[in-house]
């Protein structure tokens, strides 16, 4: 199983979501996959909702992680 995972940023803090990314992709496939399937998403419906996103990521591998925001470090 990777162990490496992706912040996927928003303006909204609540918002922000983090996701394993799967064992087949390096760093830069997973972000270029990712974005892409994102940007499909938005393209093919302007009104998605995060479950549509998460849905097709996890038909692509990606896993959603649990978190929570910490104390800022600034």
């Amino acid at each position: 199983m990777s162990k490496t995972l992706m912040l996927l940023p928003a303006k909204n803090v609540e918002d922000i979501k983090l996701v394993r990314i799967p064992d087949d992709y390096d760093q830069k496939d997973a972000l270029r996959h990712a974005t892409s399937l994102i940007a499909t998403i938005e393209e093919q419906d302007p009104d998605y909702q995060w479950d549509d996103i998460a849905a097709t990521l996890e038909d692509h591998g990606f896993e959603l992680q649990a978190f929570m925001i910490g104390p800022a470090l600034d």
